[in-house]
């Protein structure tokens, strides 16, 4: 086989394992600023302090000097090519200044369920992952920078994080052997920690639909790492009746198109398709597209989540339409079976219309306002049916006494006044509501027999 024919081999066992990669990003090097309490790296003739209770490992790739250094207990410092530490004079750097000591930050605040210290291999633009599936995924190959130092906090240990394959120090670990033995080795030790335990193994994702990412069970650790920093709470959305997707922590403003799919519906076909034909047109809009569980029941579909981010918002109601659209016309040669869509609400302060989409919540509002008006006309029915009873009989005949000739009113003490000793004119007593006239079962203190239909009626 020449060199072209194994290349071909290649990309096709490369498109059949339909593996991802995930790209861990924080270090625990010396020269990152982000370790160091003041953002910065030392400056010479510093005071320098590492916590004395945590282990870790630090890159070192220059030569640094320092008046005073206090060391961790157990860790590891890696020298690369004419790094070291020497000894220098407090105030020999003019722009260090003599102030507090530089602190080397927790190494333990890193947290594999992060979202937000991982970095997907085959981004694009235009396209984002839901929150669960930022962190590794159970068919991803996981990347440790082999020449940068690091820590990672596993979690409490209910689940172990599983992956496809994990690649570190030089080293890819395929078998849940070679990797705990790795894991409980010193140099696992000092870049590995917590409860928590790490498995590889199950395999690239085979389906050309796509596979389930695996990280449900554990999403309410990854929400909770990723809302750290928010008090563990949701920003509020910008848009009424905002969507919250399979996967994601906190609502967003934009639409959700469900897929479901034949055999021969290919993810990454319909993600090019997307990615190529519609997303240039709507610029504003990023797309995530995975296959997740169908709610309920144990069924899948595809989801592909639109999220307005510019600032012409609309968007991505249209762009679903659009799908919809794409999918009546070409669903049979894209391997789509049927598709539905939901869409929030107009941002904030927008007064334009809804479009004819419609999100769950207004076609809510549309069946409650079904609901009022059946309510009305079954009431105006029930008032029918008592204007039928007793009351008619009185108005009709009141009206027969009215066109019948009288010389004088038929008036009549009010019996309610009708005080002895009341002196003056007469109050007027306010009407009863119209629930109490109809009424013959009153318990109101105020209620009287009527003298005019009394009469009429004699």
């Amino acid at each position: 086989m020449g060199a072209l024919g194994r290349a071909l081999l290649w990309l096709q066992l490369c498109a059949l394992a339909r593996a991802a990669y995930k790209l861990w990003v924080p270090t625990t090097d010396f020269e990152a600023a982000a370790n160091w309490s003041q953002n910065r790296t030392p400056c010479a003739g510093a005071v320098v302090q590492f916590p004395a209770d945590k282990a870790v490992s630090v890159v070192v790739r220059a030569s640094h000097g320092f008046s005073d250094m206090l060391l961790p207990r157990d860790g590891e410092f890696v020298l690369a090519s004419g790094a070291g530490f020497g000894a220098a004079d407090a105030g020999r750097d003019p722009d260090c200044g003599a102030g507090a000591p530089a602190l080397f930050l927790d190494p333990d605040r890193f947290s594999w369920h992060d979202p937000r210290l991982w970095r997907s291999g085959d981004a694009a633009r235009g396209l984002f992952s839901v929150d669960a599936e930022r962190v590794p995924c159970r068919h991803d190959d996981v990347v440790f920078p082999p020449d940068a130092s690091f820590r990672v906090g596993l979690g409490p240990g209910a689940r172990p994080a599983r992956v496809r394959s994990v690649q570190v120090l030089g080293q890819t670990f395929t078998r849940d052997e070679d990797l705990a033995a790795f894991l409980a080795s010193r140099a696992g030790r000092l870049r590995f920690h917590g409860p928590g335990a790490l498995r590889v193994g199950p395999g690239a994702c085979a389906d050309p639909s796509g596979c389930v990412c695996g990280d449900a069970e554990v999403q309410p650790w990854i929400c909770a790492a990723l809302l750290q920093p928010l008090g563990g709470r949701c920003p509020p959305a910008a848009c009424p009746d905002a969507l919250r997707p399979e996967g994601q922590c906190c609502d967003l403003c934009g639409a959700i198109v469900s897929l479901t799919h034949g055999p021969t519906f290919d993810i990454e076909r319909y993600r090019a398709r997307l990615l190529r034909a519609f997303l240039p047109q709507y610029p504003g809009l990023q797309a995530a597209v995975s296959k997740v569980r169908r709610r309920p029941g144990p069924h899948t579909e595809v989801q592909v989540v639109l999220a307005e981010t510019g600032p012409q918002p609309g968007g991505a109601g249209r762009l679903a339409r659009a799908l919809l659209a794409d999918v009546a016309e070409h669903g049979e040669a894209l391997g789509v079976l049927s598709a539905t869509a939901r869409e929030s609400g107009a941002p904030v302060g927008d007064g334009s219309a809804a479009g004819p989409l419609g999100s769950g919540s207004r076609a809510g509002l549309a069946g409650g306002v079904a609901a009022g008006l059946l309510l009305l006309l079954l009431a105006l029915a029930a008032g029918l049916l008592l204007l039928r009873r007793a009351p008619r009989l009185r108005w009709t005949k009141r009206e027969r006494l009215v066109a019948t000739p009288v010389e004088a009113p038929l008036g009549f003490s009010n019996p309610v006044f009708d005080v002895a000793g009341s002196v003056g004119p007469v109050p007027r007593t306010p009407q009863p509501p119209p629930a109490q006239q109809a009424g013959s079962s009153s318990t109101s203190r105020s209620y009287f027999v009527n003298p005019l239909f009394a009469e009429a009626e004699a």
